[in-house]
């Protein structure tokens, strides 16, 4: 079955940077567009990245452009998200998410927690 496990949220400070991390399995992944998503307390959850297939033509929210950056590394089944220049609105917890035969599936999340 699809499993999606987000890693390396923390404690920070703003203007540090942090780099999160999702494992995921059961699928063939090189083949799908993979999206991280963030829901910060009491707000819906909301598009943060998407990467395609070929990690080309990446697309971004327009509050982390340019400070954020998604990879994926197809051979070891990894999408990365390298964010920088944290403030506390980037507070939240991440997700990493795929849409596999027309199903959402979402990892458990990572908290990320940035303080002024």
């Amino acid at each position: 079955q699809v499993q999606l496990v987000e890693s390396g949220g923390g404690l920070v400070q703003a203007g540090d940077s942090l780099r999160l991390s999702c494992a995921a399995s059961g699928f063939a992944f090189s083949r799908y567009f993979l999206y991280w998503y963030r829901q910060a307390p009491g707000k819906e959850r909301k598009f943060v990245a998407y990467i395609p297939p070929s990690g080309d033509k990446t697309n971004y929210a327009d509050s982390v452009k340019g400070r954020f950056t998604i990879s994926r590394d197809n051979a070891k089944n990894t999408v990365d998200l390298q964010m920088n220049s944290l403030s506390p609105e980037d507070t939240a917890i991440y997700y990493c998410n795929v849409v596999y035969n027309q199903l959402n599936y979402w990892g458990r999340g990572t908290q990320v927690t940035v303080s002024s």
